[in-house]
């Protein structure tokens, strides 16, 4: 699929849930906020069924995101259909991974192929405080089991306030560089005021190149994470979202004050 400025869309971000099993700072909202019912989450064989359909129109890229998509039960069964769908050759996922050393070798047997692991400090302490209340050594072990199990390249996600050489970023891609893992640097984003910056180490945040829709938890295709828009495939029909969100989808990204991070999957 070729967009309005000539971009080839090929890649395909699900947030499968919008639980989280930790709260970041920068992700979770503070105060009140309501999870999405049970009812309107899509089921694994409707996600199955988005993937199948986007295939046929030029999909072939594939990450699973969240919230936090360990904490989907059963995932691994997604993960299988997905695999399986003829023309997906990139199936990834982002995680935090508090989970990961559980579900690496399903995972991989399941038929993914690669993960991101969020790590934004290597200080139990900060990583803690970051997280509110995050366990480092689940995460540590989870990206150990990554690489035990093949789920190649492991690359770390790393989130900065301002550029990598913070200290935290600074320690993290000194145990990256000790394990052999590249790393991908975030500046902060905030979606209601519109801030984004390119990621350095990654291709996210140059609006010029983005081959990207995005499929939320609750089944809207949304052609920009920085965009208000997203088209119900419920309601349009799978297809359907697919080429309105192909068609409108903008030259860069402005604002989005319909999500959060969480629900999303940043």
């Amino acid at each position: 699929m070729l967009d309005r400025f000539n971009r080839k869309i090929n890649y395909l971000r699900i947030s499968v849930t919008d639980r989280c099993n930790l709260r970041c700072t920068y992700c979770v909202p503070t105060g009140k906020f309501a999870w999405l019912p049970h009812s309107r989450i899509l089921t694994f064989e409707e996600i199955a069924e988005v993937v199948k359909i986007g295939a046929t129109l030029g999909i072939q890229k594939v990450r699973l995101t969240g919230g936090e998509p360990l904490v989907r039960k059963d995932i691994t069964a997604l993960v299988s259909m997905i695999a399986s769908i003829d023309g997906i050759t990139d199936l990834a996922m982002t995680t935090n991974g508090i989970l990961l050393e559980k579900y690496a070798r399903p995972l991989k047997e399941a038929g993914l192929m690669r993960v991101n692991v969020s790590l934004d400090s290597v200080d139990p302490l900060r990583f803690a405080e970051i997280t509110r209340g995050g366990d480092l050594n689940l995460v540590l072990r989870g990206i150990d089991a990554a690489l035990d199990n093949g789920l190649y390249p492991v690359k770390i996600n790393c989130v900065v306030k301002q550029s990598r050489h913070e200290p935290d970023a600074q320690t993290v891609s000194e145990y990256a560089a000790r394990k052999g893992l590249s790393v991908r640097f975030i500046h902060q984003m905030n979606l209601a005021e519109g801030y984004f910056t390119t990621v350095e180490g990654g291709e996210g945040g140059n609006c010029s190149i983005c081959s990207r829709l995005r499929l939320t938890a609750d089944g809207l295709i949304k052609p920009c994470l920085f965009s208000n828009m997203g088209f119900d495939i419920r309601k349009m029909g799978i297809r359907e979202a697919f080429l309105a969100a192909v068609a409108k989808k903008p030259q860069s990204g402005t604002v989005n004050q319909a999500n959060d991070f969480y629900n999303i999957g940043g």
